[in-house]
This record gives C-alpha cells, sequence and structure tokens, in this order.
C-alpha cells in the first residue's frame, strides 16, 4: 500500500503566506475563522525529525483549510520543550511566557482584520507548552486550543495506552505522512511509568540520559497504524471543532 506525502493533500490549503491581501479579505468575509498550527523543534528520539509535532500539525491544519475553505495561518515553529538532562543539536525551546506574548501578538493583529475565532492546533503535551496557548487573550474573538493527542487512540496501540513522545503514536504518524523521513533501524524503546510520564509533562522530570530522547515504544509503529491513528484524530478535530454547533451568545 503507498502512503501520501505531505504535498498531494496540501495543494488546496488557504496558506496565508501564499495569498494576497483581497483574496485574504474575500475569505475572512466568507468565515473569519483561522486555524494556526503551533510545532516544536525538539528531538523525538535518534529515529525521528526535529519537526516531528510540527509537520504532524501542518498535515492536519492543511487537511482541514482544503475541507472547509478555511484560512490557514503560517505555522508558529516553535514551542515549550521538556527539559532534557543533555543538550540534543538542533533542540530549540521557547519560555512559556515568550510563547504566551507571540501568540497574543498574532492574534491582536489579525483579530484586528477581521478574524472572528481562532483555532491553535498542537501534538505537544508539555504543560508550560499548553498552559501558554490555553492563556491567550484576545478582545472578542473565540479561542479554540485543540491538542490533537488528547484524542483517545488506545485501541491502535500495541505497546502504550497513551501517546508518550517519540513513541507508537508519533512514529506511526510520520510513517504515515512522510515515511522518507523516518529511520525505522534507529528506533529505540524507553517506558516510563505513569507517575514518571505525568512528572515528565509537567516539567518536573528530565529526559533520562537512558533515552535517546523518545519515550514510548517506536519499534511498534507502522504506517497501517499511523492511517488509522490519523483518520481518528482528524475525525475528532473535525467534528467536534469544525462541525460543532456554535455557541449561544446568551449562554
Amino acid at each position: 500500500m503507498t502512503y501520501p506525502s505531505l504535498s498531494p493533500v496540501t495543494t488546496t490549503a488557504r496558506r496565508i503566506k501564499e495569498m494576497r491581501p483581497d483574496e485574504i479579505a474575500d475569505l475572512v468575509a466568507t468565515d473569519p475563522r483561522l486555524i494556526i498550527p503551533v510545532g516544536t523543534c525538539e528531538q523525538h528520539g535518534r529515529h525521528l525529525p526535529m519537526g516531528c509535532a510540527t509537520m504532524i500539525v501542518e498535515h492536519l491544519a492543511d487537511d482541514l483549510s482544503a475541507e472547509f475553505g478555511l484560512l490557514r495561518a503560517p505555522t508558529l515553529e516553535y514551542g515549550v520543550n521538556v527539559t532534557t538532562e543533555r543538550g540534543f543539536a538542533g533542540n530549540a525551546s521557547l519560555r512559556k511566557k515568550t510563547l504566551h506574548r507571540t501568540l497574543n501578538d498574532l492574534l491582536d493583529t489579525w483579530e484586528s482584520t477581521g478574524i472572528k475565532e481562532f483555532i491553535l492546533l498542537t501534538a505537544h503535551e508539555h504543560d508550560p507548552h499548553q498552559e501558554a496557548l490555553s492563556t491567550v487573550i484576545t478582545t472578542e474573538a473565540r479561542v479554540r486550543v485543540v491538542d490533537i493527542l488528547s484524542v483517545d487512540l488506545r485501541e491502535f496501540l500495541d505497546g502504550q495506552t497513551e501517546p508518550m513522545h517519540g513513541d507508537e503514536v508519533d512514529t506511526s504518524l510520520m510513517l504515515f505522512i512522510a515515511p522518507h523521513l523516518v529511520r525505522m533501524d534507529l528506533a529505540e524503546d524507553y517506558m516510563m511509568s505513569r507517575d514518571e510520564l505525568r512528572r515528565y509533562r509537567r516539567g518536573w522530570l528530565k529526559i533520562p540520559s537512558g533515552s535517546s530522547g523518545s519515550i514510548g515504544r517506536p519499534s511498534l509503529a507502522t504506517a497501517e497504524k499511523g492511517a488509522a491513528i490519523y483518520a481518528r484524530i482528524r475525525d475528532r478535530v473535525r467534528s467536534r471543532v469544525f462541525l460543532a454547533p456554535e455557541p449561544d451568545d446568551d449562554d
């Protein structure tokens, strides 16, 4: 079976950086929503590229933009990363307040030009990163933060009960989305207890020296599993965010 790369799916996405101002204004007048992918630049193990989380949300953002005809903002390539016990070449992180202020500035500018709802997509479960996104302030526009890894994926996993990091989930998704960037021969499993994983996400526990940068069981990843995981994530996000009824302003 052949699995698509990023390019065939993204040709009709409404990317702001590729559009002229009058085209954007016409689209905003029709539907004033804006999708903003928020990624990271960090290690996900020796087998995955640094922009793994970024590529996953970009792919989803482009698919949703194309399906619903919505504007898609340029990707914010950097997030708030978990501290590690050692440096990883290429790793780049923002502080929580820096990401928060950056998003505040960007959303304020876009809101002034007519955007009424912002949909922030991310695939990074580090709590300080999530807090930076969830506390963004606008004047009147609605902000929706979507952590795509919060979708229940247990039925697709053979060695885990939930998403971890550079794991069975991330690796399967990348094998589906961009298999040419994955080195399965370098994948290394490294498991944590549920309590350790909780402390890791909070930022209270660094990535241990025994890990190559990933947490979980990437060795169990497959492209078929990635296709199923991606379909589940896309279905849940589109139905609960993009097809959900508008909130009642009187409530």
